[in-house]
């Protein structure tokens, strides 16, 4: 059996939506980073980037399991001395609720350029309303 390469004018993005109401974080950015990957399609390659574009609706209500919502702590440097702050999930979700998708899904790709690019095709949404409607994303398919 032949191995065959996809090449860069014959990738075929589309457009996925999903839902994050009420899904656990973790079991979420795996499906979310298999899926900007392209781990689920047949022509899979790692050195190859043919994920698709991911569309994220209801951020705000994902859901974290135990008492994660008062322990995970995400932490951010300023860069200054002394300048590591501490922030609860539960302020992170008030503040910025897109921070944890995207957070989540960044720790679970490759640390490359490839990741970057990966990266630029996730779009997270807090609410229910997103800008994307005219790409028509059809829902993933787990």
């Amino acid at each position: 059996m032949k191995t065959t390469l996809v090449k860069e004018q014959n990738i075929e993005r589309q457009w996925i939506l999903v839902d994050a109401a009420d899904r656990p974080l973790g079991r979420l950015a795996t499906e979310l980073a298999a899926t900007l990957r392209g781990k689920n399609k047949v022509t899979f390659a790692p050195h190859i980037d043919q994920g698709d574009f991911v569309v994220v609706i209801n951020a705000a209500k994902v859901k974290l399991t135990g008492n994660k919502e008062e322990q995970k702590i995400y932490k951010h440097y300023t860069g200054y001395s002394s300048g590591l702050r501490e922030f609860p999930a539960r302020h992170i979700r008030a503040k910025n609720p897109t921070r944890m998708i995207t957070q989540a899904v960044a720790g679970m790709l490759p640390k490359n350029k490839q990741s970057r690019q990966m990266l630029k095709r996730l779009r997270v949404f807090a609410g229910a309303e997103h800008t994307h409607a005219a790409q028509k994303p059809e829902p993933l398919a787990s």
